[in-house]
């Protein structure tokens, strides 16, 4: 079939390889210059199996009260005079019942399990490089009642046979010796060896590029305006060349891959989806020689913070903004990023050159991506990954693909519409 993928970040070109891959002919549009330019741009680079408890738990509605007027919270609400703003929040609040949260936790660990298969199988047989490690992801802790839940999350998921185990706070040392410094402020924490880490940024230029050479036609600098309806089916998409000048494309079959903005093309259309903007901050810090930069990811719990090292580059990201549309960057919560890093890893010297970034993540209420066929048979949604966008990437793709090639996909999921044989 021909289809059309909108959307160019790590979750529509990987939908993109994987569709090319079932042999069909595929075109992607996106508005940047280049493939991977907004949300998947500048994130934590983690592959993190180990955390998908998503941000909807029971502990989570306290944690966000006590945080309300801080501009530096590692979730921030900010309110708006925006009815989707408030449906969200609501959810949201639904999402923390602890059934529901169980529910979530398990539907993103099998979809990141499976994730992470692909990413490894697709490195196995391309090469692909994207300033991966291989070290596994450390979580630390430096307060007594999350350590204690997370001790809980941990027993269950190495009851699922993943490969997880409590460590003491010198265990957390010996790991990562970056964080000697830190050590009178450490708990403990959880070590996963078997997670990684890398540049998502990196990794969508590069797997376009070898989509590219697989036949798969990329056209930037083109805005998505519209998707028309004929006969109960999408009939075209209509957008804005380079110039400005309208043009439309044809396809069997529709990928919608926009992140944050896929709601907006789709709510005229009758099509609902529980998607809305999380902003998120980043920092990248260029490393020098003496530098002591850890070479494990890290998980700060307390902050919602991920520190992951790529290449020559440290990156700094996390926090959690409920802002609508607003991609300004905040000083404070910026400020608040290498506030941290100089509290717990003194040796990394932050000089002037470092890059602060902001990017919009399109977050479901569950944090659970919605994937799937849509109302109209020839068009298909991959979007809303939240925090996990990254993680999930390959397998979300990968499932897209088979999805829309009438098969069934090889994880267990909660997939949107139907329409594959057995």
């Amino acid at each position: 079939m021909k289809v059309v993928v909108l959307g160019a970040g790590v979750v529509g070109t990987a939908s993109a390889w994987y569709l090319a891959r079932a042999g069909h002919e595929v075109t992607v549009l996106d508005r940047q210059d280049v493939p991977g330019m907004e949300t998947s741009f500048a994130n934590g680079g983690q592959i993190s199996v180990s955390h998908c408890e998503p941000w909807a738990n029971p502990a989570a509605p306290l944690k966000v009260f006590g945080w309300l007027g801080r501009e530096d919270a590692p979730l921030l609400f900010r309110p708006r005079a925006e009815l989707a703003q408030w449906i969200w929040g609501a959810r949201f609040l639904l999402e923390c019942l602890p059934g529901r949260t169980r529910r979530n936790t398990e539907a993103a660990y099998a979809l990141a399990l499976y994730s992470r298969e692909k990413l490894q199988e697709l490195r196995r047989d391309t090469g692909i490089a994207y300033d991966h490690l291989e070290r596994g992801i450390l979580h630390f802790y430096v307060d007594h009642r999350d350590f204690e839940q997370a001790k809980i999350r941990a027993g269950l998921l190495a009851a699922r046979g993943f490969d997880i185990r409590v460590v003491s706070p010198d265990e957390c040392v010996a790991i990562e010796p970056a964080l000697g410094p830190a050590r009178p402020m450490l708990l403990g924490g959880l070590h996963a060896p078997s997670d990684e880490s890398g540049d998502a940024y990196l990794f969508t230029r590069a797997l376009a590029a070898l989509a590219s050479a697989a036949g798969v036609k990329f056209r930037h600098r083109v805005s998505v305006r519209r998707l028309d309806i004929a006969a109960g089916r999408i009939s075209r998409v209509a957008f804005d060349d380079e110039h400005g000048i309208e043009e439309s494309g044809r396809a069997d079959a529709y990928v919608v891959a926009l992140g944050s903005y896929s709601p907006l093309l789709l709510s005229p259309l009758g099509v609902s989806l529980p998607v809305y903007p999380v902003k998120g901050y980043s920092v990248t810090i260029p490393l020098e020689p003496g530098m002591q930069a850890p070479e494990v990811s890290l998980t700060d719990d307390a902050h919602k913070l991920v520190i992951s090292r790529l290449g020559q580059r440290l990156r700094v990201a996390g926090t959690a903004e409920l802002n609508g549309y607003d991609t300004d960057l905040a000083p404070a919560r910026c400020e608040s990023l290498l506030a941290r890093v100089r509290e717990l890893l003194p040796s990394v010297v932050v000089t002037g050159r470092h890059e602060y970034w902001t990017g919009l993540r399109p977050a479901t209420p569950s944090n659970l991506p919605v994937i799937g066929r849509t109302r109209y048979p020839n068009l298909f949604v991959n979007t809303g990954h939240g925090t996990l966008g990254w993680t999930l990437a390959c397998g979300s793709g990968a499932a897209l693909a088979d999805l829309l090639s009438g098969r069934r996909p090889q994880v267990a999921f909660g997939f949107t519409g139907g329409g594959f044989a057995d």
